[in-house]
């Protein structure tokens, strides 16, 4: 007699136990495994009832095909947060650690249609004007002054002293950044994404993000901030604020979890570890089944309506998630088979991610880098001690402890900067205590020594 298929089973801690109960994509048990998470959610079909927050529920999109009828139909699904259904009822908690990141902001993000056009094509526009070189001497400048901090130890958090900062550092070098406003705008992100003190951490990043404009807009120069406000699309501050706001933030921690995840791939996985598999590979194989930004690219239905089986209602919350999307057991021949970057960690569609070439760029050169300067760098840890950051919108790690052979620090510059540095400002005393006297200003300094 044939054995009889089997209900799944919700991951422990689940509340989905319950009937009716949505899926938590929140909290310890999530972080530790999301991928049970995503393989239980399956079995609702290509779209779930999940909550992502406490008292903040989604639909999330968990197949692939289906992802990318969500993403391409800018008809059907509309991007300003100002139609999202709960949030106008009044049904979100004040004080949700989700709001600053699913606000309604004047950024081509949240926006539709011909307003979408003209604010993304300033972004694209203004990315394009990178100079490769120029990137590159930039990440392995910065790498460089990060490794010497740690490098004479023989040990380190490759998360908390390399990954979490080398990002920033290069978009606050690229962006114009003076010491102090960029000491705040690291403060800012780093707060808003891992959801402690959220909205304190984004009144930083909007302030110290609105001085740079207001900066530039009396010095401009050679960076993406100066070019933003030349662009003929004429953006006003308040655009400004939003769109050099959402390449900061939405960018940095996207790099941040893209080099922390790929570094743990090249640490633990034996086809890199042993037997000498390339940075590219590895870096693909972590956008498919270990993605930066997990569930993101929040939708809304522009009316009630019926999609993938399931009846929605105009304004609900609609969430891809592009590490349920990639791992899909119907996808994995496909993967197989076709082109190794296929996948949706860069998001598609309209809102496609603008800048994944630079991003992909600097992640592999931060980690070249590392690698070339810590040839021996191994995992100091059991790699089943390793903690992940809760939260539904991305993935990565809290730590990432490793051990090599101490080496001495690299006292000044491999390469001179292309343009001279922006100069230390006066601290803003309304600047967290936490924050003043920061990485970016030590760098400046280091730079100029």
């Amino acid at each position: 007699m044939d054995a009889q298929p089997t209900a799944p089973v919700p991951p422990p801690g689940c509340p989905a136990h319950q009937p009716g109960g949505r899926v938590p994509l929140y909290g310890p048990e999530y972080a530790a495994d999301p991928q049970a998470y995503y393989a239980y959610l399956r079995h609702y079909g290509p779209t779930a009832p999940v909550e992502i927050a406490p008292g903040v529920d989604a639909t999330l999109v968990t197949d692939y095909a289906t992802a990318l009828q969500l993403l391409q139909d800018s008809g059907s699904f509309r991007k300003d947060a100002r139609r999202w259904r709960d949030f106008n009822e009044g049904r979100i908690p004040a004080d949700s650690p989700v709001l600053p990141v699913l606000a309604y902001r004047h950024n081509c993000m949240c926006a539709d249609g011909a307003e979408h056009l003209r604010l993304r094509q300033s972004i694209t526009d203004s990315m394009m004007r990178i100079d490769p070189m120029r990137l590159s001497q930039s990440v392995e400048r910065i790498s460089d002054f990060l490794i010497s901090q740690f490098g004479e130890r023989g040990s380190a958090d490759l998360i908390g002293s390399y990954a979490k900062q080398l990002p920033l550092f290069v978009f606050n070098e690229l962006f114009g950044c003076t010491a102090d406003i960029g000491d705040r705008v690291f403060f800012g992100i780093t707060g808003m994404f891992d959801g402690v003190n959220a909205e304190k951490a984004s009144e930083v990043l909007f302030q110290a993000v609105g001085e740079l404009i207001a900066l530039k807009r009396r010095k401009p120069g050679e960076d993406v901030t100066s070019w933003l406000l030349k662009h003929h699309t004429g953006l006003s501050d308040d655009e400004m604020l939003h769109q050099v706001s959402l390449l900061l933030g939405a960018g940095a921690e996207a790099l941040v979890n893209l080099i922390g995840n790929t570094l743990h791939r090249l640490l633990t996985d034996h086809r890199y570890a042993h037997e000498g598999g390339l940075i590219d590979e590895a870096m693909d194989d972590t956008l498919w089944e270990n993605p930066p930004m997990t569930n993101f690219a929040a939708h809304y239905p522009v009316s009630d309506m019926e999609f993938a089986g399931q009846k929605l209602t105009a304004g609900d919350l609609m969430l891809v998630s592009f590490a349920g999307a990639n791992t899909g057991p119907a996808l994995s021949a496909a993967r197989k088979a076709g082109s190794n970057r296929a996948h949706l960690a860069w998001s598609a569609g309209p809102h496609a991610c603008p800048s994944k070439e630079p991003a992909r760029q600097i992640a592999v050169s931060a980690i070249e880098n590392l690698l070339n300067r810590l040839p021996d760098v191994e995992l100091s840890v059991p790699e089943k001690s390793l903690a992940w950051r809760p939260g539904a919108f991305s993935r990565g790690l809290a730590t990432l402890p490793a051990r090599f052979t101490p080496i001495k620090p690299v006292s000044r510059p491999s390469r001179r900067p292309t343009t001279t540095p922006a100069a230390p400002a006066p601290q803003s005393a309304a600047a967290p205590r936490s924050e003043q006297g920061g990485g970016w200003s030590k760098f400046l300094n280091w730079l100029t020594k």
